[in-house]
């Protein structure tokens, strides 16, 4: 194999940099405004994160689903729990509030109570008249409360869509118009003048409205991710920044590693301008994650640069040597960090694909401004005084490393029992871990928004639309009456399951019709008999005039119906259990060689997507274990290296699995990255480790034990600073008010945690007890990751 990275390459490579200082901060500067430049093109996602591709089954019923029928998510319905709403003067503002609405050319329809429609026979011509609910202003008490028993006793159609029988909560629906569903005018819309009417009918009467439906859910879902991206950034740099000045007790140090940061920062946001990509939820986790893993760059690099001053006192050789020495060491770390994240790409999800692009694209980024900035901007500074390299000799940090030696050298058995006890604690707590598929489980809790959703689902069973679709194979066969029947039928089965609410369909608006066939009697909201529809069905095409009742529900040649329901939030099992039984009823109603019924809708895209992530992920984290199990072997050269390598990295992420399993975490698109992110970032201690081993084994020409405690104590104490300032500053994303990015932020910090014990603890104590069949001469053979000796001529020239 061709040794690439070779320590002239390394040497040349400092020399270039430090012989072309301006040149390179030109260079940095034009790329940053370059970069800064495609910030305009940064856009926020205004659809749901779907984790399916494209051509996958699912996606393809959803999207016929929409060529019949539309964008079926356009529905924000509005409620009140108030006896006070049938009072004449709240009642007519409640109406009123739907008129306003009704007059933006974003709505295409708001309903409230006043525009409810009554069913009325006329019979020359046979016909059916719509009538409004309220046609105009209420002026009395006794006429309010004429209306509310009228809606509550007589009209059985409109119960559990528009009111709740047993808590007399109402609502009202806004459909906006389907154009802009997946835009910034539902955005704007919204947040600009839907919210600001509501809080004023609010303020004026003194009434609680409840707001909710997937416009209105994801509209304030986006903004919270918006609103986040700055306290992330800023809560990112504030606790690395802190804790790396607690470290090194320098305030340039810190100010240099907080200018290199803040411009892997804005190359973050350049990239995602570039590349068109928009800002979902997990895009606007990469800010902060640049922040979190270019900090230990930047501790390792000025680690090295005052360990290598303190020991000759020669600047210009020190700085040759940081870049040198550490370079490749670095360069490796970054690599396997960003192909934790470039695994992403390989599954099928274009949210994850870009997610993965981008992340791994940065993190390269991120080490190039390292290794440019840090050394150069110290090149035109006086060389460290006395102060800044106190740090290097803290009492703490030598206890520390005694601890870690002492463990290493005098309980080596004690590590491994904890290591196993921990490791079948894990496997116990792994088979209790479940899998979520619901919408809304990620979303701030205590947001108004999210309580208004566990109103609706208390009050009307849910809020996240769940499609069924029927293909009758014929034109006008939605109409005939053994469909009819079928569909009916089909509606009880949903009516009489938890999860979901009350279906509506054509089948709702013929038993409306022959309620009003015999003048409104609600004994007679039913399907019509056989010999009713013949006198029925001329009254029902009335329906089809201007008002077209039916076109919601059934489509314009008669041979395509849905039946729509909500599903409540609930787990993947649950969901999949409603999901087979409708299954099984819809086998047995609707024979497959005269219907065809698909399932589909929202809620049950995202429950796929959910277990297609989650089997996709476990192939990425497959193959990012592969690919850095192929890097070390390459690096030294040394498959039986392999294991020493992947066992004290495998194991926290076995432990975090463990933990999510006993804690109740279940398994989710934001959980599930965990693994890949915590593993490409926990080898990179392994690698440094393992790095500065084989360069103790040479100079102490083959001794193990004396190159594993060297080892230990030069590399334990950047392992132990970069671990603490990634524990930290993943622990930022804790603050979130997203469940997801509390529980990515929780467990990346655990695991890293684990990672960095195991590293210091089980990779030293494993390199002693299989020193004679693994950590020996004859297995580290000449590495393609060569650690330049301290002695090398090559460092003596000047810059």
């Amino acid at each position: 194999m061709v040794k690439i990275l070779t320590t002239g390459f390394w040497a040349s490579v400092a020399r270039l940099i430090l012989r072309n200082r301006p040149f390179v901060l030109i260079l940095v500067a034009a790329i940053t405004i370059f970069l800064s430049m495609q910030w305009k093109h940064m856009r926020f996602t205004y659809t749901e994160a779907n984790l399916l591709p494209d051509d996958h089954e699912v996606n393809l019923e959803y999207n016929n689903f929409l060529d019949k029928f539309g964008e079926e998510g356009n529905l924000i319905v509005l409620g009140i729990q108030n006896d006070s709403l049938f009072t004449p003067n709240i009642l007519n503002a409640w109406n009123s509030l739907s008129a306003k609405i009704n007059t933006y050319p974003e709505v295409t329809l708001s309903i409230s109570l006043k525009d409810l429609k009554l069913l009325r026979k006329e019979e020359d011509p046979q016909r059916f008249e719509l009538d409004s609910f309220i046609p105009g202003t209420v002026t009395t008490t006794e006429e309010a409360e004429n209306y509310r028993k009228q809606l509550f006793n007589d009209l059985p159609f409109y119960e559990n869509l528009i009111y709740n029988k047993q808590t007399g909560t109402v609502r009202s629906a806004i459909y906006l118009d389907k154009e802009i569903i997946n835009t910034s005018a539902r955005r704007d819309f919204i947040i600009e003048d839907l919210i600001p009417l509501i809080d004023t009918f609010e303020k004026e009467n003194g009434i609680k409205v409840r707001t909710s439906g997937m416009p209105y859910i994801r509209t304030l879902n986006a903004q919270n991710i918006i609103d986040e991206i700055g306290l992330f950034v800023l809560a990112a740099l504030l606790v690395t920044s802190l804790i790396f000045f607690f470290f090194f007790r320098s305030y340039r140090a810190t100010f240099i590693s907080m200018i290199t940061v803040i411009i892997g920062v804005m190359w973050a946001f350049g990239v995602l301008g570039l590349l068109r990509y928009e800002i979902t939820v997990l895009t606007a986790l990469i800010p902060p994650l640049i922040i979190v893993i270019g900090i230990p760059n930047c501790i390792f690099l000025i680690n090295k640069y005052q360990q290598e001053y303190k020991n000759h006192g020669n600047q210009v050789k020190a700085l040759q040597r940081v870049i040198a020495k550490v370079g490749n060491a670095t360069l490796m770390t970054n690599v396997t960090t960003a192909s934790g994240f470039a695994t992403f790409i390989l599954t099928e999800s274009s949210l994850l694909k870009e997610f993965g692009i981008v992340a791994s694209i940065n993190i390269i980024g991120i080490f190039l401004l390292s290794l440019l900035i840090i050394p150069v901007i110290y090149s035109y500074m006086s060389p460290p005084k006395e102060k800044h390299l106190k740090h290097l000799g803290k009492r703490w940090i030598e206890s520390f490393v005694n601890w870690m030696e002492s463990t290493v050298r005098n309980h080596r058995i004690g590590i491994y029992i904890s290591s196993v006890i921990l490791l079948a604690l894990s496997i116990i707590g792994i088979y209790q871990i479940k899998v979520s598929g619901s919408l809304i489980e990620d979303m701030p809790k205590k947001t108004a928004f999210f309580k208004d959703i566990r109103f609706f689902e208390q009050e009307f069973d849910g809020i996240m639309p769940l499609e069924i679709l029927i293909d009758t194979k014929r034109k006008k066969g939605v109409m005939k009456l053994a469909t009819l029947k079928k569909m009916d039928e089909l509606s009880t089965v949903i009516e009489e399951q938890p999860e979901l609410s009350k279906p509506v369909s054509v089948v709702n608006l013929v038993k409306y019709a022959k309620q009003a066939y015999y003048n409104g009697a609600p004994k007679y909201y039913q399907l019509p008999t056989s010999n009713e529809r013949a006198f029925i069905l001329p009254y029902t095409n009335s329906f089809s005039g201007e008002a077209n009742l039916m076109g919601a529900y059934v489509d314009s040649t008669g041979q395509y119906a849905r039946i729509t329901t909500f599903m409540k939030d609930i787990g993947t099992d649950r969901m999949e259990m409603a999901e087979e039984n409708l299954r099984r009823k819809i086998a047995t109603l609707f024979p497959e060689d005269r219907y065809e019924v698909t399932l589909t809708g929202k809620a049950l895209v995202f429950q796929k997507g959910t277990n297609y992530l989650v089997w996709n992920l476990i192939i990425s984290l497959s193959l990012a274990v592969l690919l850095i199990a192929l890097f070390m072997a390459w690096m030294f050269k040394s498959l039986r290296m392999i294991l020493v390598s992947l066992i004290p990295n495998l194991l926290p992420l076995l432990i975090t699995a463990g933990m999510m399993g006993f804690l109740g975490i279940p398994i989710k698109p934001s959980t599930i990255l965990v693994f890949s992110i915590a593993f490409g970032i926990s080898v990179d201690d392994t690698i440094h480790f393992l790095a500065k081993y084989r360069q103790e084994l040479r100079a102490s020409k083959w001794k193990i034990k004396r190159s594993v405690y060297a080892s230990l104590r030069e590399t334990g104490v950047s392992m132990f600073y970069t671990s603490i300032v990634l524990f930290f500053g993943f622990s930022v994303f804790m603050i979130s008010s997203f469940g997801g990015t509390v529980a990515l932020g929780g467990l990346v910090s655990a695991t890293l945690l684990f990672a960095m014990l195991a590293n210091l603890l089980l990779l030293p104590a494993l390199l002693l007890s299989l020193e004679k069949s693994i950590a020996n001469k004859k297995t580290f053979k000449e590495p393609a990751l060569k650690i330049i000796e301290s002695d090398d001529d090559e460092f003596t020239k000047d810059a």
